[in-house]
């Protein structure tokens, strides 16, 4: 897997980002975490990092997480993001993959699905 990949979060909980954070260092070596409260500190970060990998949660203050993922997409087309959330209805899951969400996943996130989708998205393929 890659290392020092850039990892951007978008969550409005701390908490929520710290739990994260956790369960992606596990599985990876010296991630560079990038780290945002809001849709609106989303793309500022993004646009100025350019993360590797991005995970958002859909309610956030600003730009929800659909939102942002649909402005990010249009902007660049390399972008990989995975909605993290606790808002997990199909309506959820089908708007995140329409707005260019290229996975979903529920929280709390489990080691053994953030490990897959870090070897997927940033494995050595």
């Amino acid at each position: 897997m890659k290392k020092n990949a850039k990892i951007l979060i978008g969550d409005d909980s701390i908490l929520a980002r710290k739990q994260l954070k956790d369960v992606i260092s596990e599985y990876m070596e010296e991630p560079v975490f990038i780290e945002a409260a809001n849709g609106k500190e989303v793309m500022e970060k993004y646009d100025s990092e350019r993360p590797d990998l991005t995970f958002l949660d859909i309610v956030m203050p600003e730009r929800d997480g659909i939102l942002a993922t649909i402005e990010l997409t249009k902007k660049y087309s390399d972008a990989k993001i995975i909605i993290v959330s606790s808002v997990g209805t199909k309506n959820q899951l089908r708007a995140a993959i329409e707005a260019g969400a290229l996975d979903f996943v529920q929280k709390p996130a489990r080691g053994d699905l953030m490990k897959q989708i870090l070897e997927k998205y940033l494995g050595d393929n």
